[in-house]
C-alpha cells in the first residue's frame, strides 16, 4: 500500500514531544507505517485479518487502535490503487468526538 500522508503521522508525534507518550507513539506509529507500506490489501477482510482489532466503519475507512488502543489512527482506503489515506490520528478520547466515517485531515468532517 503506499501510505499518504506520512506528514500526517510525524506532526501528531510532535505534539506529543515532552510528553511520556512521545517516544511509544512514535514507535507504535513508525510500526503500523512500516507494515503498512508492506501490505497489499484487496478488502477491508484483509485488513481486518491482518489486523483483528480493526474497526472497520465504512466500505472505505479503517480504525487502527495504536500504543494498545490508547491512540486511534482512521484512514480511508483505495484497495483498486492500493492507496491509504491518513484521515485521522489522536487519543481515544479524543476519538470519541469524532466521525470516523466522515472525518477528514486536521479533525475537519466532510460537508
Amino acid at each position: 500500500m503506499r501510505v499518504i500522508a506520512r506528514s500526517t503521522l510525524r506532526e501528531f508525534v510532535e505534539t506529543l514531544k515532552g510528553t511520556r507518550n512521545h517516544g511509544p507513539v512514535k514507535s507504535a506509529l513508525d510500526a503500523w507505517f512500516h507494515e503498512a507500506e508492506a501490505a497489499s490489501w484487496k478488502s477491508p477482510a484483509a485488513v481486518k485479518a491482518a489486523y483483528t482489532n480493526t474497526s472497520i466503519v465504512a466500505g472505505d475507512r479503517i480504525v487502527f487502535n495504536i500504543k494498545g488502543n490508547s491512540y486511534r489512527l482512521s484512514v480511508a482506503v483505495d484497495y483498486t490503487r492500493q492507496l491509504l489515506f491518513i484521515k485521522w490520528v489522536g487519543s481515544h478520547a479524543e476519538y470519541d468526538h469524532i466521525d470516523a466515517a466522515k472525518v477528514s485531515y486536521a479533525g475537519k468532517t466532510n460537508s
